[in-house]
């Protein structure tokens, strides 16, 4: 059995619709709470309530700002539209995530002097903060994802890309908070179809921007992610919910059959004149045949440096096998077949790589079955140390796989014989219920 969590978009996606559908879905607010607590940020506050959206009920989130609350004529281009700037016209209660020239999630237009923040003083808030490798480390790559959209819009090098002192806290506690949820819900496997986008224009410090903004179609482009046009005015998808997209998917299609185990309802700020929601649902499925791609193509000259390379980056960027196989091309010539295996979520980003680092100037993508053994994770107690070890089981069929860099570690730490503590890690593993 697989649980795979699946967005449904179908009215976009931002930061604080994905944190109340996983609230909704049964992530511990507790948890929540008591990381948030230990960012130590001032200035905020969070609501967490059930409303309804056109007659369907859901999880509501909001980061409510402590200053400039009523005061100010309101700008703003940030995934809340917290409910202080409701007495304003509506057409501020879109769920923006605007990063525009320093990655704002919020802009104030008003002469308000703030200090501002670059992505290290945004990964510093978030190491201080008490939580797990896996949310801190997921928090940050949500980060870098818009501010590498931003950068590449304005223009700019990553490191001047800067995030407004109050939006980052907005989007600090969004992303953050997704993070947390993520990690404590134990997704692993996401799917993501599509998103649904509106059109038109949006008002921001820099005047109307085109919807998509800029931030939104650098993501969609870098990370392959469909939009899909909803025929609603206004923006529906924000630079800080498509970049949670961006970091979690690992499937772009739902498997064949699976069970809705459980649904989690995010409301939108926004009156689209139809419910705004994100439902956030936990499948289990079956060991179904995985779809997969098989890219293919003939090298013949690339130098085995140049290979090399091309490996390390395939894998790098997701790839799930690389190997090559020698051959003879035309005049016979001898060359060599790259094969790469990668699922469809990785897939952009490994044929970008193919073209990248390899002398080939086309590519054969071919859509493959392959049935997959289940899988875990093990960490064996030996004597010598602690070992990595795969267990994978195929109905009655169990067999245990200790991880080479683990087995190589302790074997060197200790002088003993590799062989020997790949022995002993895989008994250990066997003998473990």
């Amino acid at each position: 059995m697989k649980n795979i969590l699946y967005l449904e978009c179908a009215s976009g996606i931002s930061g604080d619709m994905t944190v109340a559908a996983l609230l909704d879905l049964g992530a511990s607010r507790e948890k929540l709470d008591a990381v948030l607590d230990s960012l130590h940020l001032e200035g905020y506050h969070c609501h967490v309530s059930r409303k309804t959206s056109y007659g369907l009920a859901g999880c509501d989130f909001d980061v409510h700002l402590h200053e400039h609350a009523h005061d100010h004529e309101h700008v703003h281009d940030h995934d809340h539209a917290h409910d202080h700037e409701h007495e304003h016209d509506h057409e501020h209660e879109h769920e923006h995530a605007h990063e525009h020239e320093h990655a704002h999630d919020h802009e104030h237009d008003h002469s308000h002097v703030h200090e501002h923040r670059n992505l290290s003083d945004v990964y510093a808030v978030i190491d201080r903060g008490e939580m797990t490798d896996g949310a801190r480390e997921l928090a940050k790559r949500v980060f870098r994802i818009v501010a590498e959209a931003e950068a590449k819009a304005h223009g700019c090098a990553l490191e001047e890309v800067h995030f407004h002192e109050v939006g980052a806290v907005d989007s600090i506690v969004d992303i953050v908070a997704a993070s947390v949820l993520l990690d404590d819900l134990g997704i692993t496997e996401c799917v993501v179809t599509g998103l649904s986008e509106g059109s038109g224009f949006v008002h921001c410090q820099h005047g109307d921007l085109p919807v998509p903004v800029p931030a939104v179609l650098n993501i969609a482009q870098a990370y392959g992610i469909e939009l899909r046009q909803s025929g609603v005015r206004g923006e529906m998808v924000t630079p800080t919910g498509i970049a949670i997209a961006a970091a979690i998917r690992t499937r772009t299609s739902l498997p064949p059959a699976y069970t809705v185990e459980r649904v989690g309802v995010g409301l939108g700020k926004r009156d689209f004149g139809r419910a705004n929601v994100l439902r956030a649902m936990l499948l289990s499925t079956t060991a179904d045949p995985e779809r997969i791609v098989l890219l293919e193509t003939n090298i013949d000259d690339a130098t085995g440096e140049a290979l090399s390379f091309a490996m390390e980056e395939l894998f790098r960027v997701g790839a799930r096998d690389v190997h090559f196989m020698p051959c003879f091309m035309k005049k016979n010539r001898p060359a060599y077949l790259l094969r790469v295996i990668v699922d469809e979520a990785h897939l952009a980003e490994a044929e970008a790589t193919i073209f990248r680092t390899t002398t080939t100037i086309g590519l054969r993508r071919i859509p493959v079955e392959r049935t997959i053994m289940e899988r875990e994770q093990l960490t064996v107690r030996l004597p010598l140390g602690e070992v990595a070890v795969k267990r994978c089981s195929f109905g009655e069929l169990v067999r245990c796989y200790p991880e080479y860099e683990s087995v190589r570690q302790v074997a060197l730490a200790n002088g003993v014989e590799f062989a020997t503590v790949y022995a002993d890690a895989r008994r250990a593993a066997e003998e473990e219920k």
